[in-house]
């Protein structure tokens, strides 16, 4: 039997694709800061305490699978945020990185050594279509998507040799009740308060309208067992059309388009 470490999985898409490994066979060890409050636990998944913003928690989740062989990690924790980028508080912006980056990198590269040993492995990471399609008010977020993204496509031919796969699975808009936990920067006088409105509204209303978390967990299993593992899935926001687009079409344009869209497109006189 396979084992999967899926971070995240006490809901949204890490709960999704836990259940969906669970039931191709896996052995899953599914993540949550605290076990114990996981409200609706997946039957069958083995739930442990990971905290990804704690280095001591990282390690100890590692040192604590005491020989486990793990055939796959889904790196899926990780929060969202939003907010001009004159006014995200800098602690905050350093606090995501650590949970959406280098939380994700520290756990990869404490699993890598038993994959290389045993030659092989998976390591898929959940990422965001925003990452290749930026949204204004989203920066802090599209970085560490970005990011994520960009360890993954650097790193794969230096895993390949050792029968090792790493790629980036980026989901569009996903209604997964996201919007309500997204922590917002703004100040009350801010002078971008109403494009961001605008923006994060726009953003809301797409994400309540999204693929489900089901769909996107299917793409992901489908990355974890393709003989052949791509660079990049893109899942939902009508991704072959968009990807086409963004390969024939201008940056500008595509800029131009994206701000038009989230109703962010014309200049501000004055401002």
């Amino acid at each position: 039997m396979k084992t999967a470490i899926v971070t995240g999985a006490s809901s949204g898409i890490g709960q999704a694709v836990a259940t969906a490994l669970v039931d191709r066979g896996y052995r899953v060890i599914g993540t949550s800061r605290n076990s114990s409050t996981v409200s609706d636990p997946t039957r069958g998944v083995e739930y442990r305490d990971l905290d990804l913003t704690d280095r001591d928690s990282i390690r100890s989740f590692v040192d604590a699978l005491d020989g486990v062989e793990v055939d796959v990690l889904i790196n899926n924790a990780g929060e969202s945020q939003c907010g001009p980028l004159e006014e995200l508080p800098v602690d905050a912006v350093q606090r995501l990185f650590q949970l959406n980056v280098f939380g994700a990198v520290e756990l990869t590269q404490l699993l890598l050594p038993g994959m290389r040993q045993r030659r092989r492995g998976k390591i898929i990471n959940v990422g965001s279509m925003l990452a290749s399609f930026p949204l204004a008010y989203r920066s802090s977020y599209v970085a560490t998507k970005a990011a994520i993204k960009g360890f993954a496509t650097a790193a794969r031919y230096e895993l390949l040799p050792f029968g090792i796969d790493i790629t980036t699975v980026e989901p569009g808009s996903i209604a997964t009740g996201l919007s309500g936990r997204r922590t917002k920067y703004i100040g009350s006088r801010s002078p971008y308060e109403q494009r961001f409105s605008s923006a994060i509204s726009v953003l809301d209303a797409r994400e309540a309208q999204g693929i489900s978390a089901t769909k996107v967990a299917r793409t992901v299993v489908k990355a974890v067992e393709d003989k052949k593992t791509l660079p990049l899935y893109a899942v939902g926001s009508n991704a072959p059309v968009v990807f086409l687009a963004r390969r024939l079409m201008p940056r500008t344009v595509i800029e131009s388009v994206m701000a038009k869209a989230y109703g962010i497109g014309a200049r501000t006189r004055g401002a």
